[in-house]
C-alpha cells in the first residue's frame, strides 16, 4: 500500500504542476470517450418513445395482412390461433393519392370503426378520431406534408376534411412505413432514369377513414387488402407465431416495427461510433505526442527518482499513473456528458408520442468505455515511459541535448537550403516518429471531413425525396455537427501539441543553433514548418482515406453508393489547403515562443 500511495502521490503532484498538459490530456480523452458513449446508448435511448406509443395505443404484437379478400378467411382463422389473447380487425385498405396543400402523395387508406380498438387505437395527438366525412392522418406524414387539423384534402376525387392527427405503434412512422397494399410499395428516392410501375406507392403515408368511406372509395381506387392487429400471450414469442402461422399470410412483428422506427437512431449510432474509433486514434496520437514531451520535460526529474533509489519499474509506474488518473476522470465525464447529451440526438419524430429522455447507463457500456479510455492511454504512454525508466540515472541528471542523427546525403542536401529549410529539415529528421504521428493525426481529420462533406451533400437530397424526412435529416445534421466539432477541436489541440512538444524536445539543439547564429525568426519559421509539411502530406493521403471510410459506412448502413455525391474537385483543393493554412495558424504561437526562448537560459541544466 505504501508503494501504491507513493505513486499516486506523485503523480497527483506533477499533474499539479503541469495543468496545461493536464487539461490536453482531458480533452483528447473525453473527446474520445463522450462519442463512443453517444454511440451505444443511442439505440437504446431511441427505442422509448416507440415503447411509449406502443403502450398509448396498445400496440399489437403482430400485425397480419392478405393481398387478396378471398385470403380473408385466414385473417379470421388467424384470430382464433393458438397464442393469440385479443385482436382488431380485419380492416380493410386500399391505396390512394391525397391531394393537399399544393402537393400529391401517395397513400394507404386503412377503414376504421368510430369506436376504440381492443388492439391498435391510434393516439390522437390533434383533433379528433375518424367520423363520416372527415380524414386521419399519421402525424408523421402529417408533419412532412404540412397538414394541419380542418385543413381540406382530396382522396380518391373526393373532398375531406382533416379531423385530427395521430400515432399508431402498428406501422413505423412516415416515411418508412410499411407495405400493407396489394398494388405495393417502395421506399427511398427513385434512381435517376427509372420510373416506378404503374400503381406502385412511392413513399406512401398512412391515413384512417371510416370502413364505409373505404369500401366506397374503392369502387374506384383499385381492390381491396385486410389487415389484422394481435396481441399474443407471450409477446417475445413473436417469432416462434410468425413460423407457425405463415403461409398466404404476410406478417410482421413488434420487434421489425421497432427496427425501422428507430432506423434513424441505428444510423446516427453507426456515425457516432465511427466519429469515437477516429477520434480514439487522434487520442492515441495526441497522448503519445503528449508523453514524447512530458517525457523531454522531465528528463531531470526522471534521474532523481532513480537517483533516490526508485527502480525503473517504480518510475515507469508513476509515468504511467498520471495518464491512467486523467483516463478515469475522462471516462466518467465523457460518460456523463454523453448520456445526457444522447436526447438531444434522438428527439422521436412527429410519428411517436414520447421522448428519448435521459438513458440509464448499463453495466457493459459503462465497462467499455473505461476499458477504451484506459487502454488508449495505455497504448500511447505505455513505450515512452519505460524508455524513459530504463535511461541511464547520470545522462538523466545531465540532461544534456540529444546527439543529433547525421545521414550524409541529408547533410548534403539541406547545406543549400535557406536557412529556415535547412532547420526545418533537421527537425524533422530528428524526431521520424513525431512526423508520422503528425501525418497520421492530419490523415484521420481529413478523413473524416471528406466523409461529413459527402454525408452533408447526401442529406441535402433527402427531405421529401429519400428515405429521411425533413426532421430526421436535422438530426442527423446534429450528429454530424457534434463529430465535426469535436474532430476539429482534437486535430487542433493535436497541431499545437505536437508543436509544442517539438518545442521542448528541441530546446537545447535549438538554443545551439541560435548560439552559432541563426535568429529568432528563422528558428520560429522552421519550427513552423516542421509541422506544414506533415500537414500537407497527411492532407493528402487523409482523401483517398477519407473515400475508403466512406465506402465503409456506406457498407455497414446499406445504402447506395451510386447514388452518394462524392466531394468535388475544388472541394478537395479547398480542404487540402484548408488544412494546411490552419496547420500553419495554430502552430505559428507555440513556434515563435520556442524560438525566442532565452539561449543561456535553455542550456543551462534543468533545475530539480
Amino acid at each position: 500500500m505504501g508503494r501504491i500511495l507513493l505513486v499516486v502521490r506523485l503523480a497527483l503532484r506533477d499533474l499539479r504542476q503541469r495543468r496545461t498538459e493536464a487539461a490536453l490530456l482531458m480533452i483528447a480523452i473525453l473527446a474520445a470517450t463522450t462519442t463512443l458513449t453517444l454511440g451505444l446508448v443511442l439505440r437504446e435511448a431511441a427505442s422509448d418513445p416507440y415503447e411509449s406509443t406502443r403502450a398509448a395505443t396498445n400496440g399489437p404484437d403482430v400485425v397480419a395482412h392478405v393481398a387478396r379478400p378471398t385470403d380473408l378467411a385466414l385473417l379470421e382463422e388467424l384470430a382464433t390461433a393458438s397464442g393469440v389473447t385479443a385482436h382488431s380487425g380485419p380492416y380493410p385498405v386500399i391505396a390512394g393519392r391525397l391531394q393537399a396543400a399544393g402537393r400529391t402523395s401517395d397513400v394507404q387508406v386503412e377503414g376504421r370503426d368510430a369506436t376504440i380498438a381492443a388492439v391498435d387505437q391510434p393516439e390522437v395527438t390533434q383533433g379528433s378520431w375518424v367520423s363520416g366525412g372527415q380524414v386521419v392522418l399519421e402525424a408523421a406524414f402529417a408533419d412532412a406534408l404540412d397538414v394541419n387539423v380542418g385543413d381540406p384534402v382530396t382522396l380518391g376525387g373526393k373532398s375531406f376534411t382533416v379531423a385530427g392527427v395521430a400515432v399508431t405503434a402498428a406501422m413505423p412512422p412516415h416515411p418508412a412505413a410499411s407495405c400493407i397494399v396489394t398494388t405495393g410499395c417502395v421506399n427511398g428516392a427513385i434512381p435517376q432514369g427509372r420510373n416506378l410501375p404503374a400503381r406502385l406507392l412511392h413513399n406512401p403515408g398512412l391515413v384512417w377513414l371510416t370502413q364505409a368511406e373505404v369500401r366506397s372509395l374503392a369502387l374506384t381506387q383499385g381492390p381491396m387488402s385486410y389487415v389484422t392487429n394481435l396481441k399474443l400471450a407471450d409477446p417475445g414469442d413473436t417469432q416462434a407465431f410468425v413460423a407457425a402461422n405463415s403461409g398466404a399470410l404476410i406478417m410482421q412483428t413488434w420487434q421489425d416495427i421497432l427496427a425501422e422506427a428507430t432506423d434513424l437512431a441505428k444510423d446516427s449510432q453507426i456515425l457516432l461510433l465511427i466519429g469515437a474509433w477516429l477520434l480514439g486514434l487522434l487520442a492515441i496520437a495526441s497522448l503519445s505526442v503528449l508523453v514524447g514531451g512530458r517525457m523531454a520535460d522531465q528528463t531531470r526529474r526522471v534521474g532523481l527518482l532513480k537517483a533516490v533509489g526508485g527502480t525503473p519499474g517504480l518510475v515507469a509506474a508513476v509515468l504511467l499513473a498520471e495518464y491512467l488518473l486523467v483516463a478515469l476522470i475522462a471516462a466518467a465525464a465523457g460518460l456523463v456528458i454523453g448520456a445526457l447529451t444522447a436526447p438531444l440526438l434522438t428527439e422521436s419524430s412527429a410519428g411517436l408520442v414520447g421522448s428519448a429522455g435521459t438513458p440509464s447507463l448499463t453495466w457493459s457500456t459503462i465497462g467499455l468505455v473505461t476499458a477504451v479510455a484506459l487502454g488508449v492511454a495505455v497504448v500511447a504512454t505505455a513505450v515512452p515511459a519505460v524508455r524513459g525508466a530504463r535511461s541511464s540515472t547520470v545522462s538523466a541528471l545531465a540532461n544534456a541535448a540529444r546527439p543529433p542523427r547525421r545521414t550524409g546525403w541529408l547533410i548534403a542536401v539541406s547545406t543549400r537550403l535557406p536557412v529556415p529549410l535547412l532547420l526545418t529539415l533537421r527537425l524533422t529528421a530528428r524526431q521520424p516518429r513525431r512526423v508520422v504521428l503528425g501525418v497520421v493525426s492530419i490523415g484521420v481529420t481529413v478523413s473524416g471531413i471528406y466523409v461529413l462533406l459527402a454525408l452533408n451533400t447526401f442529406l441535402g437530397d433527402q427531405p421529401g425525396t429519400g428515405a429521411y424526412s425533413e426532421a430526421q435529416v436535422i438530426v442527423l445534421r446534429h450528429v454530424l455537427g457534434v463529430w465535426m466539432g469535436v474532430l476539429l477541436a482534437l486535430a487542433a489541440v493535436n497541431a499545437i501539441v505536437i508543436t509544442w512538444a517539438t518545442v521542448l524536445d528541441n530546446r537545447h539543439s535549438s538554443a545551439l543553433t541560435r548560439a552559432l547564429g541563426a535568429t529568432p525568426g528563422e528558428m520560429s519559421t522552421a519550427l513552423a514548418v516542421a509541422q506544414v509539411l506533415p500537414a500537407f502530406a497527411g492532407a493528402v493521403l487523409g482523401l483517398p482515406g477519407g473515400f475508403a471510410l466512406f465506402a465503409a459506412i456506406n457498407a455497414i448502413t446499406g445504402g447506395d453508393g451510386d447514388r452518394a455525391v462524392l466531394p468535388s474537385l475544388w472541394q478537395l483543393l479547398t480542404l487540402v489547403v484548408g488544412t494546411v493554412f490552419a496547420v500553419a495558424v495554430l502552430t505559428t504561437v507555440p513556434a515563435c515562443i520556442g524560438g525566442r526562448r532565452p539561449v543561456t537560459e535553455t542550456l543551462q541544466a534543468e533545475p530539480a
